[in-house]
């Protein structure tokens, strides 16, 4: 049995201070001083309300003995704003939800949800931040005083952010921006951005309309530009700069945000002299060529390739010392080295002080090792994937969950992946069972789902009572969802087992492992509402460079088509390398999922979601999926 995990991170905001009232100047803090003098005088009170309560429970209780609503209410407020002081938002959030805390009017709103923001978003609850953003419009920032007034309008963007709606927090900074001339303006701007980028297409062309003003409808219209569809580095360089010339007097005209500065620049920074080093013969040989294919698929596909300066040489590693490798390729004119695969050539330059010449690893260091400035890391990471399930288990209110994981290094590796994010979404892990091919799949969904657990209990029962027992076995009730990490073979014997076992209710979520990338009907009926994440190369029905590179490459499906896009995102990380590692939040919608960088130079991927409907892999999306709850 796997131990219990729990929070045990949480996200720090400057300390509160309280809003002015709205129409008469005066601090809340003083309002409230004053009231508890007049009460105090007028004998109307038996609380005390100077002192901070020790629980949440105790601050409810006490506001429940006070007949005036408001005065509760600004008692609850204040206990809020004390747990909120401590770090402690779990107690703020209680009391913020309390019955007692239900439709605050007036300057009591406008705290409310000033504190209520501060602990959403300290808390990271979607569902919290859904339900204020309902109460939330562009300047409520600007009901407090000048002093609060940005951390206010943070706070309100974030909350937004939360609850996935972009676009009325960027329409929110850009309200920040015209009403504080305090603010930096590069920072701004780069948080506009950020939120204008994570806005869907449908929300910008549905509701863009409703943003009215210069500076909010420039914003749109350089949003909407940079998604045209096919537009490569080049054209979205001079997209920005014709961009501004339709726009000389908007801020962002004047200040862009960091990573459109850095767009219109990168086309004159882009390597041009590149080694692509893969293993072409022994065991990784097919993978080699796959990720071989896909990146010069990618290169003659990219119209902004500048054909006449671009030089790709392409090295074989297999049976090669590739440090010593490295240091003779780094004696020659190169501007970029794509490679090693093999893991064991990654940590051999782990071990270097300087790097020469920048090397985008197709693989990942070990956990905890430290890689030299130069060194980037890319590769289609199990961890990425288990960690997304994660925050999918969360998504849907799935906190405790049990897991089916096969032994080996590996699963190690997702095991651990998976469990750390679990613990810091405040998620649990009730029991994972490690298993090999060989097992026996029955014995080991029975003891997962605690069948064998229930039988030895009426066996024990038995023996104590001297009397048989008429025993139907119960699966474990406490556990809300299955992660399954399985190959399709495996997998289509233990989803039966669960309905077998009476856990068929149980929503079950695997990785891209469970799918073989080529629609099977009839073999995949069992797995039926099994929920995957994978990557755009294979669930996206819109891929055109897929259609074209597999016509041509027409075994470039399954895995071999996952390392293929592999190598095509190689191609493009080759280009913007420099963007993501200098522009914090900085994307690329690529092959394998959308492209971010750690601090540490690692790129992470953000895959798609699946559901198995009738044998048949159906792409999740934030539509298709409002219309499913609808329709339950």
């Amino acid at each position: 049995m796997m131990p219990s995990f729990t929070r045990r991170h949480k996200r720090n905001y400057p300390e509160y201070r309280e809003p002015a009232m709205t129409k008469h100047c005066l601090t809340l803090r003083t309002f409230t001083t004053v009231l508890m003098l007049t009460m105090l005088a007028t004998g109307c009170a038996s609380v005390n309300l100077e002192t901070q309560p020790e629980t949440a429970g105790q601050a409810i209780e006490a506001a429940s003995k006070l007949s005036d609503r408001n005065e509760a209410q600004r008692y609850l407020l204040r206990s809020a704003d004390g747990f909120q002081s401590q770090n402690d938002h779990e107690s703020a959030r209680n009391i913020l939800q309390s019955k007692p805390m239900a439709d605050p009017s007036g300057e009591l709103k406008d705290q409310y949800l000033l504190l209520s923001m501060g602990s959403a978003t300290a808390l990271e609850d979607s569902d919290w931040a859904r339900q204020l953003s309902g109460q939330l419009k562009p300047d409520q920032f600007l009901n407090y005083d000048r002093g609060l007034m940005a951390h206010a309008a943070t706070l309100q963007a974030e909350t937004l952010q939360l609850a996935d709606d972009h676009l009325s927090a960027a329409a929110t900074l850009i309200l920040l921006a015209q009403s504080d001339t305090r603010q930096n303006a590069q920072q701004i701007h780069d948080r506009i951005w950020q939120a204008l980028k994570a806005t869907s297409d449908t929300q910008l062309s549905e509701e863009s309309g409703q943003i009215l003003g210069y500076e909010a409808q420039g914003w749109i219209e350089l949003t909407g530009i940079l998604r045209e569809p096919g537009m490569n580095l080049d054209a979205q360089g001079r997209a920005v700069r014709q961009w501004q010339n339709n726009w000389p007097g908007h801020p962002a005209a004047i200040t862009p945000p960091s990573e459109l500065q850095l767009i219109a620049s990168l086309a004159e920074s882009r390597p041009e002299q590149i080694t692509l080093a893969l293993p072409l013969e022994g065991p990784l040989a097919s993978a080699g060529k796959a990720i071989r294919d896909g990146f010069f698929a990618a290169y003659y596909d990219d119209q902004s390739a500048d054909r006449s300066k671009t030089s790709i040489r392409v090295v074989n590693t297999a049976g090669q010392n590739f440090r010593d490798l490295y240091q003779e390729l780094s004696g020659g004119d190169q501007d970029l080295i794509v490679g090693p695969l093999e893991k064991e050539s990654l940590q051999s330059l782990a071990e270097l002080s300087t790097m020469p010449v920048p090397v985008l690893g197709l693989n990942y260091l070990p956990q905890g090792s430290a890689a030299p400035s130069g060194l980037y890391q890319f590769g289609l990471s199990a961890e990425d994937e288990a960690r997304q399930i994660a925050d999918r288990l969360r998504q849907e209110n799935n906190d405790q969950a049990l897991a089916l994981i096969p032994q080996g290094e590996w699963g190690d590796r997702l095991e651990a992946a998976l469990l750390e994010r679990m613990a810091e979404n405040g998620s649990t892990a009730l029991d994972i069972e490690r298993y090999f091919r060989e097992d026996n799949f029955r014995t080991i969904v029975a003891e997962l789902l605690g069948i064998t657990a229930s039988r030895e209990r009426a066996i024990d029962v038995e023996r104590t009572a001297g009397v048989n027992v008429e025993f139907e076995p119960r699966r474990r009730q406490d556990a809300d969802a299955v992660v399954m990490v399985a190959e399709p073979t495996i997998a289509r014997q233990f989803k039966p087992l669960f309905a077998f076992y009476f856990g068929g209710d149980l929503p079950v979520y695997s990785p891209s492992m469970v799918y073989e990338g080529n629609p099977a009907p009839s073999r995949d009926r069992d797995l039926n509402d099994v929920t995957f994440t994978d990557i755009p190369w294979v669930l996206d029905d819109q891929n055109e460079f897929r259609d074209t590179a597999t016509q041509a490459l027409p075994d470039m499906r399954g895995q071999l088509g996952r390392l293929f896009a592999m190598g095509s995102d190689a191609w493009n990380l080759s280009k913007r390398l420099p963007l993501l590692r200098q522009v914090e939040g900085a994307s690329i919608e690529g092959q394998t999922g959308v492209l971010t960088m750690a601090p540490g130079g690692s790129i992470h991927r953000q895959q798609m979601w699946a559901r198995f409907t009738n044998g048949t892999a159906q792409l999740l999306t934030p539509e298709s999926e409002e219309a499913q709850t609808e329709e339950q």
